[in-house]
């Protein structure tokens, strides 16, 4: 992890802009949708779920203090279905259904220092609130939530240049400056003070980001 964070640091140095002159106007909020993967630390999570990881979805509101420093929330939802099994025997008990939802607090600097800069690195991290439930059919429900932390870092890339006319309304419709595709590498610990559990793992996403 500790190679992940110096390497997203490394990445922070600015990337190569196009277009010298910087807009006169800056946005001063960001919103992302992402989507992806997201593997469990939890151990034999393959075994009773039949694959490593499970699909992820979150979303994020950041506020920029500065153009490339800025403070949001997030908050997502990851759901699988596996088999339950019982502690004695190790017999098929019925169906298990696992879903988490984390809720982030965060900082994140962003490698920006042109409008124009088609390549933007980033890098952040927080304070994480994990909700989890669990239902085994026939069973009754686990539910609870624990704290901890999460780092993530990734590329974004500006599409204002691909379709300038889509830009343009985006922007004089809902205010948008700026749209990035991205994709990410999210890890998150948060451990169980009840079980000793680490209900964290690595995420790895994709998606929008709409700068307004």
């Amino acid at each position: 992890m500790q190679k992940i964070i110096l390497m997203l640091l490394v990445l922070l140095i600015p990337a190569a802009a196009y277009g010298a002159e910087p807009s006169p106007v800056r946005p001063h909020w960001s919103l992302e949708l992402k989507g992806g993967r997201f593997a469990p630390v939890l151990e034999n999570w393959s075994y009773y779920y039949g694959k490593r990881d499970m699909p992820v979805y979150e979303g994020t509101l950041a506020y920029k203090v500065l153009r490339q420093v800025e403070f949001g929330v997030g908050a997502g939802t990851a759901r699988d279905k596996g088999q339950g099994y019982a502690p004695d025997h190790g017999t098929v008990s019925g169906e298990v259904v696992y879903e988490l939802y984390p809720v982030n607090v965060f900082v994140l600097v962003r490698g920006v220092i042109s409008e124009n800069q088609w390549l933007v690195p980033y890098i952040g991290g927080g304070w994480t609130r994990m909700y989890y439930r669990e239902r085994i059919q026939n069973q009754e429900k686990v539910r609870g939530s624990a704290d901890g932390y999460h780092v993530r870092g990734g590329l974004q890339l500006l599409l204002d240049g691909i379709d300038r006319g889509a830009a343009n309304n985006l922007s004089m419709d809902f205010g948008v400056y700026h749209t990035y595709l991205f994709v990410e590498a999210e890890r998150t610990k948060v451990k169980d003070k009840a079980t000793s559990d680490d209900l964290g793992g690595t995420a790895y996403l994709g998606g929008l980001l709409f700068e307004f």
